[in-house]
């Protein structure tokens, strides 16, 4: 089974609309670059519980994510421990991080932003380029700060280091055409029919309001041989509907 790549992208300011998230087009753009995608992002809050629940599933679904956000430390940054709670384990001071906050800060790091070094059992370091306060990688879950400046070189080094070998995972072909004057249901039994037989492809359905007539726009993604096999059958079979289709 191809293996996915993930995000949890934590904030309260996210969700209010203090701030607009900047990572989740950024991550698409960088996996794209490697011919890897999204299998899919989650949003939430500064809530613990909710923190802990989230990463309690997504540590045991064999993903690798990518978390941004809530790993410094104020009070609402919580995400190193509730990644400690949600992987079983503890926060110690890691040894490694410890030498980068003191490079960083000498004496000042003590007593508060010595806190940002304590990390979960088990956790190995990324480094920060712009302020050396590094984040950390646990099993296959990468957790970067919230700043975009220091997250995105962060997010570079980790699919440098761990996956440089994990590229072009992503569908290599895709064709998409668009069907007139029909609706979604008019053509499930024709859809049904593409999905059961091409289940490796991906397939799409997207239906527009047009200004006289719906449209829907029908999509196929994956290995180009049976793109081809699959768009052909599904053109046929709207021919025998008789319903017209012209490429997007």
């Amino acid at each position: 089974m191809q293996r996915q790549v993930g995000a949890v992208i934590i904030g309260d300011e996210l969700l209010s609309g203090k701030r607009r998230d900047k990572h989740f087009p950024h991550l698409i753009e960088a996996l794209d670059k490697r011919g890897l995608e999204l299998a899919w992002c989650q949003f939430i809050g500064d809530d613990a519980g909710i923190i802990t629940r989230t990463l309690h599933h997504t540590l045991r679904s064999g993903a690798i994510v990518f978390c941004f956000g809530g790993i410094g430390a104020t009070p609402d940054d919580r995400t190193r421990q509730c990644a400690a709670e949600a992987a079983g384990t503890t926060l110690f001071p890691h040894p490694d991080a410890i030498k980068e906050v003191e490079a960083q800060y000498g004496e000042r790091a003590y007593p508060y932003r010595i806190r940002m070094a304590h990390l979960p059992q088990g956790s190995q370091i990324i480094p920060n380029p712009l302020n050396r306060v590094p984040g950390f990688s646990l099993h296959s879950h990468h957790f970067l700060p919230g700043f975009p400046e220091m997250a995105w070189p962060m997010t570079e080094w980790v699919l440098e280091t761990y996956y440089s070998d994990l590229r072009d995972l992503a569908p290599k072909a895709e064709q998409i055409i668009r069907v007139i004057g029909v609706g979604e249901s008019d053509l499930l039994p024709l859809m049904e029919q593409i999905v059961s037989r091409y289940s490796h492809l991906r397939f799409s359905c997207l239906p527009h309001l047009g200004k006289h007539q719906p449209i829907l726009e029908l999509g196929l993604r994956g290995n180009h041989s049976e793109v081809m096999l699959a768009m052909n059958e599904l053109k046929e079979g709207l021919a025998q509907l008789n319903i017209r289709w012209h490429s997007k």
